[in-house]
């Protein structure tokens, strides 16, 4: 994933269905009379048409697109989420009729083929490859710095959730993805509970090892709502971590650490583990925070597995506030007059992570400027004349689509009507600078991905869900879900 700074120290302080015919939304009409639902389908067209642009001969997609010039051109590295959001992309294009399915099935052969070559350790694939020849990278595209060969836990955790979509929609596959699978052990990334120790022994993934030294990454993910739960999902389904690990994940930070806003809640007991129940309050609502602040950290879990659905009263309810506080934010806090802030590319260039700070437990964490303007807790906001440069990221409108649809289209709509956001071919481009209006250059297949899978449950839910309903999520993570009580 490109996110080359998102590895901070979150833990220190971070049956199947069937499918049915297409979704039908209400049919409010849109631009030139357009249906929200022709909408959504010619958005997901152009920007599976992007993915389609990114992936490349051997069949693994690359990390981003420059549409600056005439010619598109190709990142070189890749990573294993962009190809994760590779094979997903292509079971959702099938599973609206955008592609045929022996076109979807010969793509889901070509990336399985080449995943099966690359270079991998203790059964996990590297963060950085060349998407061209699949060899691992060394030096950084362009920079020529170095790039230490790093196992990364919730990159990995990306592309075995794509891996057991292509398996789910394509048969044929699965006694090869079983195979690739079969020694992806989570348990190398979690560190045991230790009642006695519990810094050092957090019950927690560690954020990854570098495989040059074998050293591990200092940090945990601590935090339970942001990305990385993905990865802790996926290892309690499958049996290599414990259930318990679900409750030595942070609701908010302890009472007495240092954190964005001192949170209010109370103690309880989850399945014989002391959970600190907190949360923290955004515009009267009671909220669990993510570690930064941002969109994708709390809506891009959901998209697979259905939260919402297992825990109505606790996900369910959290996720709709979230949405709201960033809607909040970007209308009336900031008065950007545009909302949705996740990390994406810079409009001028680079990467950078962006969010609400105040939605998240980081002190100083995601702000939703390039002029990185926070809050504080217990202070006065800033006033609005202070969110110079809000850079706004089109993927957060389409995950907020299942929590606050009216608004997401609106939003969406807006951003290309005033600053020509969209790419005609290609979707929305990564961001757009509200203050001057500049757009970025780039597509992200991080991005892209999520906006497809979003895209996909929205015109047909539970499309790219099938993996995570049965088996081991539905027998060990549902009953976690189902017993949560969030203070909210």
């Amino acid at each position: 994933m490109d996110r080359r700074t998102f590895l901070t120290a979150a833990g220190t302080g971070a049956t199947a269905l069937s499918f049915g015919a297409l979704t039908a939304a209400p049919a409010a009409a849109g631009p030139a009379g357009r249906s929200d639902t022709e909408q959504l389908l010619s958005w997901f067209r152009d920007t599976y048409r992007s993915i389609e642009a990114m992936t490349t001969d051997l069949g693994l997609t690359a990390d981003k697109i420059d549409v600056s010039g005439t010619v598109p051109v190709v990142s070189r590295q890749t990573s294993p989420t962009n190809i994760g959001c590779g094979l997903w992309s292509a079971v959702a294009a099938e599973g609206l009729g955008v592609i045929g399915r022996a076109e979807m099935l010969r793509t889901l052969e070509r990336t399985v083929s080449a995943v099966e070559k690359l270079e991998r350790h203790h059964g996990f694939w590297l963060n950085w490859y060349d998407a061209h020849d699949g060899s691992v990278l060394t030096e950084w595209p362009g920079t020529g710095d170095p790039v230490r060969p790093f196992l990364s836990s919730v990159d990995n955790a990306w592309l075995v959730t794509g891996l057991r979509i292509a398996a789910d929609a394509a048969p044929s596959l699965r006694p090869r993805v079983a195979r690739l699978l079969s020694t992806a052990d989570w348990s190398y990334y979690y560190t045991p509970y230790d009642p006695a120790d519990p810094v050092a022994g957090p019950g927690q993934l560690r954020g990854g090892f570098w495989t040059d030294t074998q050293e591990p990454t200092a940090h945990h993910y601590g935090a339970l709502n942001t990305e990385p739960r993905m990865a802790s999902y996926l290892g309690i389904a499958d049996g290599s971590l414990p259930t318990e690990h679900y409750w030595h994940l942070l609701r908010t930070m302890l009472p007495e650490h240092e954190q964005e806003q001192h949170p209010q809640g109370a103690y309880a007991v989850m399945d014989g583990v002391r959970v600190w129940q907190g949360h923290y309050t955004h515009g009267g609502r009671k909220i669990v925070p993510t570690w930064g602040g941002s969109m994708f950290e709390a809506l891009m879990v959901p998209l697979f597995v259905p939260e919402p659905e297992w825990s109505p009263r606790s996900w369910g309810r959290n996720h709709q506030r979230y949405v709201r506080s960033q809607i909040e934010h970007g209308l009336r806090e900031a008065e950007y007059g545009y909302w949705g802030f996740s990390p994406a590319n810079v409009p001028e260039g680079g990467y950078q992570e962006y969010g609400v700070d105040a939605l998240g437990m980081q002190v100083d964490g995601y702000a939703s400027n390039t002029d990185r303007t926070y809050t504080t807790d217990g202070a006065p906001l800033p006033d609005p004349s202070a969110f110079t440069h809000g850079v706004v990221t089109p993927h957060a409108s389409f995950l907020a689509l299942p929590y606050a649809r009216r608004e997401a289209l609106d939003n969406l709509r807006a951003l290309d009507r005033d600053f020509g956001a969209y790419h005609e071919g290609y979707g929305f481009r990564d961001s757009v600078d509200v203050s001057n209006g500049r757009v970025s250059d780039f597509h992200l297949a991080l991005d892209q991905g999520m906006i497809a899978a979003a895209l996909a449950q929205e015109l047909r839910p539970g499309l790219l869900q099938r993996p995570f309903r049965t088996g081991g999520f539905r027998s060990r993570v549902r009953p976690l879900l189902a017993g949560e009580r969030f203070s909210i």
